[in-house]
């Protein structure tokens, strides 16, 4: 049975559990394009190291936590009956990761009755480790720095200044809305950036990288330890007025903008 926890102690294994994967996943990078897959369309990919990672999660969490659910994005699945369910990325940013370059990440968040409680992103290239448990606070550790940042995101004055981060569907008719949207916005704002991969955006605008992040259409591994890592660094972390997060859109953004942000985005959907 598994023990009782605390959301520290579920932070220590999904630090250990993301710091294992992503080892495995940079070791493997050289072969990303041996065995390719698609998914929901021609452009969206797994690769055979995506499957391997998300094994690997799924054995250690499953090892330290036999009665624990798992809801992973390459299919790993499972109820479980302790009332803590891990949601597992086991890379985020596919793409990044495929081509090469930066921006992909090992996501492991710890959910109790479907609300996170601990959270961590490893940017593979990196190092960087961003981690958050409910009520703790958002951090960043590095392998330069001797200890942990706390993060505090930025607080921009009005949209003008306000550099956006966004991402984009798979599917051509989903990818034709957004550009359309993003279009609109982009005049509204001080610039818009694209990295290709939900984690790092929400973990970069929690960090003070980015002011705030929207997407569409997420799914909960994409976003459950970063919306964490943004939300306990202060940020605005919802969806379009009236709406939950990420259902369908996940928005996180400063107080200081919040309004007239969410105001501009739900016109533009």
């Amino acid at each position: 049975m598994s023990a009782p926890y605390t959301p520290a102690e579920l932070l220590d294994l999904a630090v250990a559990t993301a710091r294992e994967a992503a080892a495995l996943v940079a070791r493997e990078r050289g072969s990303a394009a041996a065995r390719v897959d698609v998914k929901s369309s021609p452009t969206d990919v797994v690769t055979a190291v995506d499957t391997a990672s998300e094994r690997l999660i799924t054995a250690r969490l499953l090892e330290a936590r036999p009665d624990d659910g798992l809801l992973g994005e390459e299919g790993a699945a499972r109820e479980g009956t302790s009332g803590v369910r891990w949601v597992v990325d086991p890379i985020d940013g596919t793409v990044n990761f495929l081509y090469g370059l930066r921006g992909y990440a090992v996501s492991i968040a710890a959910q109790v009755d479907g609300a996170t409680v601990a959270g961590a992103v490893l940017d593979v290239p990196t190092g960087e480790l961003f981690t958050a448990t409910v009520g703790g606070g958002a951090f960043l550790s590095t392998p330069a720095e001797p200890g942990p940042v706390r993060l505090s995101g930025n607080r921009p004055d009005s949209l003008g200044q306000t550099l956006v981060a966004t991402g984009f569907g798979y599917r051509v008719e989903q990818r034709r809305a957004q550009g359309a949207v993003v279009a609109q916005l982009l005049p509204e704002v001080r610039d818009i950036r694209r990295h290709g991969c939900a984690s790092l955006d929400l973990c970069a605008a929690a960090a003070g990288r980015v002011d705030a992040y929207y997407e569409l259409d997420l799914k909960p591994w994409d976003h459950a330890a970063g919306a964490l890592v943004a939300a306990e660094a202060g940020l605005v972390v919802t969806g379009l007025p009236g709406r939950p997060f990420a259902e369908p859109m996940a928005v996180a953004v400063p107080e200081t903008v919040a309004g007239p942000f969410l105001a501009l985005l739900d016109s533009l959907h």
